[in-house]
Parts: C-alpha cells; sequence; structure tokens
C-alpha cells in the first residue's frame, strides 16, 4: 500500500505545478481584466455578498494565481488595496506583471495558507477562488483567516468542487476526448504542441487537488474557526457541463489554429448557460449537486 502524501509533499507539488502553468495559465483559462472579467468576479461575490459588496479597504487574497479575482476587484472599486498570497512564486511573478501593464499597486507573499505572514487583525475581507480544495490542513488555513480578519471582517471563498459536481465533469471531459479528432478535422485544426516542459511536472496535475466538498464540509470548517453567518451555495451546472466539454476539445489542439467564431459560440453559450444556472437553478435546486461551491460568513464583532 502507498501512503498518502505529507502536507510537505502535497505543498511541494503544488508550488511545482502552479510554478509551471504560470506562463500559460491566462491564456488557458481565458482570464478577462477587462470588462468580462468585472462582470464575472462581480457575479461572484454579488450571489452571496448582495448586491454592492464593499467597499473593502484591505483585502488578503489565498491562492490568488495570476490575479483574476484581486486585479479585477481593485478595477471595480470593491476593495481599495489588496494584497494576494499564493504557495507559487512563478503565480505571483505574472500576477504582479498583470498588475504593472493594469497600473494597479498590489502587495504580494509566497506562503503557506495555513501559516500567514500577517499581523492579527489585519484585512476587511479574506478571500479566494479554486483554492480551498488545494490546502492540506483545512482546520489551520481556517483559524489563521480568522486570525488576520478584523471584527466583523468578511470571509468569501468561491469555485470549489462540490463532490458530486467533480463526478459529473467527468462525463462532458470523457465525451470531448472522444469527438476532439473528429472536431479538430471538421475545423481543419492542428493538434495541441508539445512543450519543453518536464513530464513529470505535466503529471503534478492529477495531484494537486487535495479535495471536493460537500456544502457541509464548507460550514464545518468555517464555523469551527469561530465565524459566524456562514452561508453555503451552489454555482453552476449547466454552463460547466458546456465549458468542460469545450475546454477539453481546445485543449486538443493549437489555440493559435482555433478560429474566432468558434471563440465566440463557446464564450457566448457558456455566458448564456450562466444566466439559466444563475436564475433558475441556483436559487432552486440543492447547492450539492452543482459543479462548484461558494461560502461566506463574518468573524463576529
Amino acid at each position: 500500500m502507498v501512503a498518502p502524501p505529507t502536507e510537505h509533499e502535497i505543498l511541494d507539488v503544488n508550488r511545482r505545478y502552479h510554478d509551471v502553468a504560470a506562463g500559460s495559465y491566462d491564456a488557458k483559462w481565458g482570464i478577462s481584466f477587462g470588462e468580462i472579467g468585472h462582470q464575472q468576479v462581480l457575479g461572484k461575490l454579488t450571489k452571496l455578498l448582495g448586491p454592492r459588496p464593499g467597499p473593502f479597504a484591505e483585502s488578503l487574497e489565498i491562492g490568488a494565481g495570476t490575479g483574476y479575482f484581486s486585479l479585477n476587484l481593485l478595477q471595480t472599486g470593491v476593495v481599495r488595496h489588496a494584497t494576494c498570497t499564493d504557495i507559487s512564486p512563478g503565480m505571483l511573478a505574472t500576477l504582479e506583471r498583470n498588475a504593472e501593464m493594469l497600473g494597479l499597486d498590489v502587495s504580494t507573499a509566497a506562503c503557506d495558507a495555513a501559516e500567514l505572514p500577517f499581523e492579527d487583525e489585519s484585512f476587511d475581507l479574506v478571500l479566494g477562488h479554486a483554492v480551498l480544495h488545494h490546502l492540506p490542513d483545512l482546520p489551520r488555513a481556517f483559524a489563521e483567516f480568522a486570525r488576520v480578519l478584523r471584527p466583523g471582517g468578511t470571509l468569501f471563498f468561491a469555485g470549489e468542487p462540490s463532490r458530486s459536481g467533480d463526478k459529473l465533469a467527468a462525463f462532458p471531459k470523457g465525451a470531448a476526448l472522444r469527438v476532439a479528432p473528429l472536431w479538430r478535422r471538421a475545423l481543419g485544426l492542428a493538434p495541441a504542441p508539445h512543450d519543453d516542459a518536464d513530464p513529470e511536472d505535466h503529471a503534478l496535475e492529477a495531484v494537486v487537488d487535495v479535495h471536493a466538498f460537500v456544502p457541509s464540509d464548507l460550514e464545518r470548517h468555517a464555523a469551527g474557526a469561530g465565524f459566524g453567518g456562514v452561508r453555503v451555495q451552489g454555482e453552476e451546472l449547466l454552463a460547466n457541463w458546456f465549458g468542460w466539454f469545450n475546454r477539453t476539445l481546445e485543449s486538443s489542439a493549437d489555440p493559435r489554429s482555433i478560429p474566432g467564431p468558434w471563440i465566440q459560440y463557446a464564450y457566448r453559450g457558456y455566458i448564456a448557460l450562466q444566466r439559466v444556472d444563475r436564475l433558475l437553478l441556483e436559487p432552486r435546486l440543492p447547492p450539492r449537486i452543482f459543479y462548484n461551491l461558494m461560502v461566506a460568513a463574518r468573524k463576529p464583532g
């Protein structure tokens, strides 16, 4: 029997994988720091924080990656000053270049979420997107979030995979892999080029995801760290089926050969299905069946 990886090994794998991914991350995931990005990020926050979240004087993002959430929140005025952390120095280097390009001032720190290098009660908002499922020690991490938040401060995390949603997403991914050669042939696309990255680094992708959640997991961790007013909501069902199918197809092709009309179709279809999810499904169906979960809470005080 193979021993499970230690906490140190999980952190090291995440650091290495995300360092490798940093250079192409924005292109791979269609990250936007313009109007599209503003709408996407604000759309997520408003689901749990109300129609006009903030403004927050000091925010701390955990696992900030290349800056998707914090840089868009700075541009929209939801936060006034952002501090961004990540286990990956490579991701933070890309974030800093993005911030410079946008003319934004941010602070960064490469660190473990369970050992934050900040003083008690330093921030008004602690947030993250698609990061909790990478953290090996969630009780310590949530305790740190509570420690660095000011009394009355807000906790917000989104983009966390649900256990049921993660299983459901395997169906569109598998279907797309089967039809990808036919799709490339029909559109006359070149296959995805091989790069010079270490093959071992590509294999790391399979082990960086430590958790998939049920809603009670997030409720328990937040309440266990002393947070009150804990709310968990499911997010995106149809949109993620559609998105994963198309992303899997696109990953099989040279991105330079994918035609503009296809990109517009994939984007517009995803946005349309997001609206269906938001207006019809998310208010009515149990959170556990959605692909993503989000959680919000408040530090008493």
